[in-house]
């Protein structure tokens, strides 16, 4: 369901592009529409929390990601402006409710194990990623449009669901009832710094790795993506790996030396702002921010005061707004200083991963 999850969000990111072009849409446009994916994900986090407690996991998991495949077709047969923004609201919204869903079952398979295991599932998230822009790349090669190709996307989604029902834990509590709204304690508001800082430095690197190896690294064409290829590894990578050293040096640790990687790698590409040493530097960026967030959602699940898919919900919705304001604020420091001094910024973000952990009861 992770794998599903990550190939149906690769599949629609690898196509932005082919979309923009069949609809005509300039780049100020394409991002304002692209604003409605972040609308639908805002006002699916109160609601997905109160929904895996109400119904269970299992439901919202299937319905959601069921819902994540078909809205996918629907972008790709959208013939205009209008139609796009309301498919991406609900593409938005299944896929938070994906996430909080997916995770709070993530978090009770994890319990049958005696290690964490959470990492690899968002390690499998990756690697879709990876299998959907190469899907991508090649539907594109071959001149297929969007709609046969999410189309197939979608087919599997569904195909999985079903196969994968049976396995699903079973944690409906049609006893509990809640507000939609619910305030986490102080443990879980700590998380959600945590994971809100990494999450800034994370939305950054997506949107701004390539702009700073093109404007400050000066680096040729064929080689202004490779910052952002180098970091997208090894935050693959970092998360099969995460598990085997939380168990073995604990939580707290883990977290302290993700905000530490993120820390220096960032700095490492403002102070030495060349080619390898930059690649290098987005390396242990990917690597600092790959296990904060699956680390997080799985202490979140642990919460002694919340339901876990509530407690989900509402670290998430503390994290995710880092993942909304990091690329802004980049822009924003970019224009009143400079793109190096901006991602100054980052750095302090990673510092204080390791401060904000370092004061957690984890």
């Amino acid at each position: 369901m992770f794998f599903m999850a990550g190939l149906v969000f690769a599949s629609w990111a690898s196509r932005i592009a082919t979309i923009q072009q069949k609809l005509s849409l300039t780049d100020a446009q394409l991002g304002a529409v692209l604003f409605a994916l972040p609308v639908g994900l805002m006002l699916s986090l109160p609601l997905s929390g109160w929904a895996v407690t109400k119904i269970g996991s299992r439901k919202v998991l299937a319905a959601a990601l069921g819902l994540y495949g078909i809205s996918l077709i629907c972008l790709g047969l959208a013939n205009n402006i209008a139609l796009l923004v309301g498919c991406l609201v609900i593409f938005g919204l299944a896929s938070n409710a994906t996430n909080i869903s997916v995770n709070t079952q993530a978090v009770a398979t994890e319990k049958m194990y005696p290690k964490p295991i959470m990492a690899s599932f968002h390690g499998l998230w990756s690697l879709a990623g990876f299998l959907g822009a190469g899907i991508g790349t090649f539907m594109i090669g071959q001149h297929i449009p969007p709609a046969p190709h999410f189309i197939i996307i979608a087919a599997v989604t569904i195909i999985t669901i079903i196969i994968s029902w049976r396995y699903l834990h079973q944690d409906h509590s049609p006893e509990a009832t809640g507000p939609a709204f619910v305030k986490p304690d102080a443990s879980l508001i700590t998380l959600g710094l945590i994971a809100f800082c990494s999450m800034v430095v994370e939305g950054a690197m997506f949107d701004w790795s390539v702009i700073y190896f093109k404007k400050i690294v000066l680096a040729q064409d064929a080689w202004i993506g490779a910052g952002y290829t180098a970091g997208m590894c090894t935050m693959a990578g970092g998360r099969f790996v995460a598990d085997w050293f939380s168990h073995k040096f604990g939580l707290k640790t883990t977290l302290q030396l993700s905000g530490a990687l993120s820390a220096v790698g960032l700095l490492t590409v403002v102070v030495f702002p060349t080619l390898w040493p930059a690649i290098v530097g987005f390396m242990f960026v990917g690597a600092g921010i790959s296990s904060v967030v699956p680390m997080v959602y799985s202490a979140a699940g642990k919460s002694t005061t919340m339901k876990p898919g509530a407690a989900i919900a509402a670290v998430s919705t503390i994290s995710f707004t880092g993942f909304l304001v990091g690329p802004p604020v980049i822009g924003f420091l970019s224009g009143l200083f400079t793109l190096k001094i901006a991602f100054l910024f980052l750095v302090a973000m990673g510092v204080c991963v390791v401060l904000f952990s370092s004061k957690a009861k984890i």
